[in-house]
């Protein structure tokens, strides 16, 4: 993992791959909580049954879940230190080019894109790129931004 102290280091360390987290397993447990979280119980998540037939040959994770595995996977990449806030501001970009099977798993990667400094701090724009395990293409791709406060 590494870890950035103050915004000096977090701006030189843009445009560097950051690294990897550790793998994640996307188990049907997980996507039913996730389905009962957000109420969204599209058939193609939690029922085994009938998405064995479906389009996917099995349920796979709502995109939305694996975008919200980003906290997860990104503390085990990098840390953010130094700073009396770190504030979610946003996304600029999410796709999502793969679906994500039940009984697979994914994995983070991160880079730091951009840093704007302002009157307040900076804001930062990290790029996520979450893999699935043996596949060639990723489930996510998404660019966040932070607003740092010193």
């Amino acid at each position: 993992m590494r870890v950035f102290n103050g915004i000096d280091e977090v701006e030189k360390a843009v445009g560097e791959p950051l690294g990897h987290s550790d793998w994640v397993d996307i188990t049907q447990e997980r996507v039913d909580r996730f389905a009962e979280a957000t109420g969204d119980h599209q058939w193609i998540h939690v029922d085994p049954e009938r998405a064995a037939t479906g389009p996917f040959g099995g349920t796979i994770a709502h995109g939305y879940l694996t975008l919200s595995l980003l906290p997860v996977l990104g503390s085990q990449i990098f840390t953010l230190d130094g700073f009396a806030m770190r504030v979610n501001y946003g996304a600029n970009k999410v796709r999502f080019p793969s679906p994500v099977p039940v009984g697979s798993k994914v994995r983070g990667a991160a880079e730091f894109v951009s840093l704007e400094r302002t009157a307040k701090g900076a804001n930062l724009v990290v790029k996520y790129t979450v893999e699935i395990e043996g596949a060639e293409r990723p489930a996510l791709v998404a660019e966040t931004i932070v607003v740092l406060v010193p």
